[in-house]
């Protein structure tokens, strides 16, 4: 049964090793949000990035902990999302958090969840910036929020610039220009602009696998790295959208 609707998507950058007590935040995260009976959360591990505090995020050769970025991604009705912003304000010390709208398909086979499910979606209207998403005056959390892009570039892990990889070289511009975050996601499969299919493989080492980087920022700091994505990419697509962000900072109170 394919059902159709509005809700809110909500994406939560954080570190694989950040804590919350004595858990993970990424599994305190998830816990949380199947405790408030949300739709479903998906995790997303990163190979490589850049924190809210500007610290790059890789596996040294000797390190005996894995430190790389995460992403939480949640999507649900904005009156169940907006409740959990609590949640995530407590649990997160530091990161970045995003929202917005998201026009989703639902297919469930069964039916008593598939009606379930349709009440939590709204009926489909014309695109609208930021629409969809918890309100200010029901939930504080979004009045702690701003207006920003986050940007994604999808290419190869082969792709170079200056002699290093080149989502190496995007994260350490975005970096040297001070934007709050980046994330490299490294996929098992796809293809890009020469049609050719990239998958990983047991015995194939070396296999030019899908890599998307994700930046978010203010407007104006995601403008003043796409000269050097200009530059630097030569093969790949990069996608730009409107984004409200919330940002938990470890000297500033949530």
């Amino acid at each position: 049964m394919k059902l159709e609707g509005e809700q809110t998507l909500l994406r939560i950058y954080l570190r694989n090793t950040d804590k919350c007590g004595w858990s993970s935040a990424t599994d305190t995260l998830v816990e949380r949000a199947k405790k408030r009976h949300l739709a479903g959360a998906t995790v997303l591990r990163g190979i490589f990035g850049l924190d809210c505090s500007g610290r790059l995020l890789e596996t040294g050769r000797w390190s005996i902990v894995e430190h790389v970025p995460v992403i939480v991604e949640v999507v649900d009705h904005p009156h169940n999302i907006g409740p959990f912003l609590a949640d995530v304000g407590e649990i997160l010390t530091e990161g970045l958090a995003t929202l917005e709208r998201a026009h989703v398909l639902l297919y469930r086979h069964n039916r008593a969840a598939a009606e379930a499910l349709a009440m939590r979606l709204e009926v489909p209207a014309p695109i609208a910036p930021y629409s969809n998403l918890p309100s200010p005056q029901e939930f504080s959390a979004m009045k702690l929020s701003e207006e920003g892009q986050l940007l994604r570039v999808f290419c190869g892990e082969s792709d170079t610039w200056d002699g290093q990889p080149l989502y190496r070289a995007i994260v350490l511009k975005a970096k040297e220009l001070g934007l709050a975050g980046a994330t490299v996601l490294r996929g098992p499969m796809g293809f890009g602009a020469n049609s050719r299919v990239h998958a990983a493989k047991l015995l194939d080492l070396s296999t030019d696998l899908p890599v998307v980087i994700e930046l978010v920022d203010s407007s104006e700091k995601i403008k003043s790295l796409l000269p050097f994505l200009d530059d630097a990419v030569q093969e790949g697509l990069i996608t730009i959208e409107g984004v409200r962000v919330l940002r938990y900072l470890a000297n500033r109170g949530n």
